[in-house]
Order: C-alpha cells, then sequence, then structure tokens
C-alpha cells in the first residue's frame, strides 16, 4: 500500500467519522412533529388541535367561495378533532379569509376556448389565544392546481373538473394551514 492510498483512507475515515459526529450533536435538535414528547410541557399537538375552534369562513350565499369556506373548514375540522367535531374546550380560535382565481393557460387556436385552467385559492388565517385575546400567528397561503376542459361538447365534464380541482384546491390549502399551526404549537413560534 503506498502513502497515497493510506492517505485517502484517512482521509475517508475522517469524512465518516465527521459525518457521524455532526448527526450525533445533531440528535437532541430533532423531535416529532406529532409524537408526544415528555420534555415539552402543555401535551401533544394533538391536544392543542383538538381545542382549535374554526370559525365559520366569511363568504356571500351561494358563491363558490363560500362552498370553498364550507370545505377548507369541515377539512381542518375533521384534521384537528380526528373527527369528533367542533372543539369541547376551546382555546384558541382560528379565522380565515379566502380569495379564489381562475387563469386560462392553454387555449385552442381554433375555437379560441381554453383548454387548460388553474385554479387558486390564496387565503389569510390568523390563530388567537382566547385566554389572552392575542393573535399568536398570522400568515398567507395559498394553493393551485390545474384541471383540463375537454371541449364545448363537454359541459359537464368541464364543470366537473373545475369542482375537483376546487376540493383539490381546497385539501392543499387546509393542510398547509395546519402544517403551520402544528409547528407553532410545537415551538411556540
Amino acid at each position: 500500500m503506498s502513502w497515497r492510498d493510506k492517505t485517502l483512507e484517512l482521509s475517508r475515515f475522517g469524512r465518516i467519522a465527521f459525518a457521524f459526529g455532526l448527526a450525533g450533536l445533531c440528535g437532541g435538535c430533532f423531535q416529532p412533529l406529532y409524537g408526544s414528547n415528555s420534555l415539552v410541557d402543555g401535551g401533544s399537538v394533538k391536544d392543542k388541535f383538538a381545542s382549535v375552534q374554526v370559525q365559520e369562513i366569511e363568504a356571500p350565499n351561494g358563491t363558490a367561495v363560500a362552498r370553498l369556506g364550507v370545505e377548507v373548514r369541515n377539512s381542518l375540522i375533521f384534521d384537528f378533532t380526528g373527527g369528533a367535531g367542533k372543539a369541547v374546550n376551546p382555546t384558541h380560535v382560528l379565522k380565515i379569509n379566502l380569495a379564489q382565481t381562475r387563469q386560462q393557460v392553454i387555449v385552442d387556436t381554433t375555437t379560441a376556448r381554453p383548454d387548460v385552467e388553474n385554479y387558486g385559492i390564496d387565503a389569510t388565517y390568523s390563530l388567537m389565544d382566547l385566554n389572552t385575546k392575542k393573535i399568536v400567528v398570522t400568515g398567507r397561503t395559498f394553493s393551485r392546481v390545474s384541471f383540463d376542459i375537454p371541449g364545448q361538447q363537454q359541459r359537464f365534464a368541464g364543470a366537473r373538473g373545475l369542482r375537483d380541482a376546487e376540493n383539490r384546491a381546497a385539501g392543499v390549502l387546509a393542510e398547509q394551514i395546519k402544517q403551520r399551526l402544528a409547528s407553532y404549537f410545537v415551538a411556540g413560534t
């Protein structure tokens, strides 16, 4: 074995040792987001989610935003309580405002009708602590999904495609809000 081979072997060993050392130092920094941790006071994230009351999302009756508000709110309530319904003893109130957008992405050149559209929902939300009456979390999030419009002859398919896109966007939006609130309940910021 030559001197160069020993140097390569030592540098490889050094890199591996450095990686394990770094992993050992950082090992205590990470904790599961939804797991229970006896070192953190105040219970698990699941218990904190169960105490969040989601307000009705204000929108004019009969509009697409009103239906989306129901979808987002129901998804959040189900995720927070595990399907048990509204929060029994709420400690926080979540308020959400929604806005929707539609954008034509691909337009058929012969008919000048859109073949593909992007559908988007923008949301602003705030979480208020009922004990202190202070807003502890505010944020903005969005969701964008695309859907096909299969031509003028299939109007129901186009309407159903839009409805499915709305539902997908509402689900993504609810999940993003849930993740942000989970990080607040774990980290406190």
